[in-house]
């Protein structure tokens, strides 16, 4: 029986691939829950939009997530990471990479809002589509982050219910503010 040979040296694209699965294996979705909430609280404050409300709205969704990642990146190149080592290309990126669920988090309620004329929603509809994606996303997030840690499914259910909890204070603010 001829013997099989194992490589010895995978190619690069093969080294591509698996530090991208190992970065997806430890992938941290705090920033995601975050930028999901970031994204409630952006809708629960656009009452008083101009004359474009769904673009103003896109557009405050999006760059609110921009302006918090660029925060979010900032403080972990600059605040303890700077005590340890100066910053190089790769950490900047690092960090980048890491950070960005908090913009990624933003874009469904964006979408939400873009797609709501076709779905038949008034500006009031399109913030309410907004709001609800925006805390469907915290919770889902929130949930793929347990599952991924190996959290039990009563783990599971706690944290999907303390996020859609804060969701729903959210929505409480929302309709208390009368937005």
């Amino acid at each position: 029986m001829p013997r099989i040979r194992a490589r010895t040296r995978a190619g690069p694209a093969t080294d591509r691939r698996v530090r991208r699965a190992e970065r997806r294996a430890h992938a941290d979705y705090t920033g995601a829950v975050y930028g999901s909430m970031l994204a409630a609280s952006v809708v629960l404050g656009a009452g008083s939009l101009g004359s474009f409300p769904r673009a103003e709205l896109v557009l405050l969704l999006v760059l609110t997530g921009v302006v918090f990642w660029i925060a979010h990146v900032h403080a972990q190149l600059f605040g303890a990471r700077l005590a340890q080592r100066a910053p190089d290309r790769r950490l900047v990126l690092r960090v980048c990479r890491d950070e960005s669920p908090i913009v990624k988090a933003a874009f469904p309620p964006a979408a939400a809002v873009a797609v709501s004329p076709l779905l038949g929603l008034d500006v009031r509809g399109a913030l309410w589509l907004a709001l609800s994606v925006a805390v469907a996303g915290q919770v889902g997030w929130s949930v793929a982050a347990a599952h991924r840690a190996g959290a039990s499914q009563r783990l599971m259910a706690a944290t999907a219910s303390v996020n859609l909890l804060i969701g729903l204070l959210i929505v409480s603010f929302k309709i208390v503010l009368k937005h």
